[in-house]
């Protein structure tokens, strides 16, 4: 291994020390391994105490310190896993567009194919409990955007993530996962066949925290600056206005990277975020095609007719009994109960009953936990 790569490792051991303050030692010092043959006294100011004493303590004893215990742990890990690729910042394989960010990431382990970390991306991020339409909107933009071309990344976590990324696999497109966690670890644990899956179609997992590292709250907007860092614009699904999402957002505007946002109902508080990033300038987007619009032009793409179907048979081709036409018309996009359905059409409740199990069979509305809605296409 590099004398910067496993010089790299050891930094990133240390108590107390992130980006920013790698950072300030690689402009003050250069090379990694350049870092670790200076004295404590020249250290001293860019260190926070418990690091300081950390790195001296691996300075006097290497092995035999504990720094030097992760290093050993660390190195025999990753020889035992060929499958992951650690990259630093002098790596070609380094994806480009994250090291315009600002401060980023000095090391990124990889398991699956580091090539594609340099595709063109779009973001696809949202609440881990989205709305029945948001989850559908995260999987639908994803597929689509998948057989444009791009790589979907997302951060898989439940709700919109773990969406988009089986809506990418559904197109048979490439995905990428950044963790909040080691890329020993998949948080959460319900979503390991996920994660093989996306390796397993040419995708990757990518975490830039150590070996072992376990979900963390104040992990996740660290691990969100590289998940809009890797990609060419990102898309909010649904967020709430205090949400991880606009976090990532911002982030992304930081990074002079596009932002789009999914319009929703005023009702619903999962729409709020979506509504303040469109107040604050991002773009609002209905299709995906108005995505591949943006950034096709963007990254000169050649634009191509896309094999997409619908997933969703349109109504208007449909036949509807004046009953289940009348029950349609008095449906809207926001979940309805049978009560209030009732009095919108006064319409038998039992008629109501027996009408919308069969626009559910024929794919026009959707049953929710909080009522019954029109289906997207």
């Amino acid at each position: 291994m590099q004398d910067s790569l496993q010089a790299s490792l050891i930094l990133q051991r240390l108590p107390d020390f992130g980006p920013a303050t790698y950072w300030r030692l690689r402009d003050a010092f250069g090379d990694p391994a350049n870092v670790l043959m200076q004295s404590p006294d020249k250290l001293q100011s860019f260190l926070k105490p418990a690091a300081a004493e950390a790195l001296l303590d691996y300075q006097r004893q290497r092995h035999n310190s504990q720094v030097g215990r992760y290093l050993a742990r660390d190195l025999a890990w990753l020889n035992e896993h060929p499958e992951v690729t650690l990259l630093n910042l002098d790596d070609t394989n380094y994806p480009g567009l994250l090291r315009e960010i600002r401060r980023p990431p000095p090391l990124l382990f990889v398991l699956g194919d580091p090539a594609c970390l340099s595709l063109p991306q779009v973001a696809i991020v949202g609440s881990r409990n989205p709305t029945p339409g948001g989850s559908d909107n995260a999987h639908q933009f994803a597929r689509f955007l998948a057989g444009a071309g791009f790589t979907i990344t997302s951060g898989l976590a439940l709700g919109v993530d773990g969406a988009a990324h089986r809506g990418a696999l559904a197109a048979q497109g490439k995905t990428i996962a950044v963790l909040g966690t080691g890329i020993d670890r998949v948080y959460p644990a319900r979503h390991r066949q996920l994660a093989q899956d996306i390796i397993a179609a040419g995708g990757a997992l990518v975490s830039e925290f150590p070996l072992d590292t376990r979900s963390n709250a104040s992990n996740f907007p660290q691990r969100n600056r590289i998940i809009s860092g890797l990609s060419c614009g990102t898309l909010v699904v649904e967020a709430a206005v205090q949400s991880g999402s606009l976090i990532t957002a911002r982030l992304a505007l930081e990074q002079n990277r596009e932002v789009f946002a999914i319009p929703g109902s005023i009702h619903n508080p999962l729409a709020r975020g979506c509504h303040k990033l469109i107040r604050d300038g991002a773009k609002l987007v209905e299709t995906g095609q108005d995505i591949v619009e943006e950034l096709g032009a963007l990254l000169g793409f050649q634009q191509a007719e896309l094999d997409y179907t619908q997933s969703v048979t349109a109504v208007s081709q449909m036949q509807l009994d004046p009953a289940e036409a009348r029950l349609l018309d008095a449906m809207g996009y926001d979940p309805v109960d049978v009560d209030t359905l009732a009095q919108r059409t006064t319409l038998d409740v039992g008629l109501i009953a027996s009408q919308l199990i069969g626009l559910e069979l024929k794919g026009v509305v959707s049953n929710t936990p909080i009522g019954y809605v029109r289906a997207t296409a």
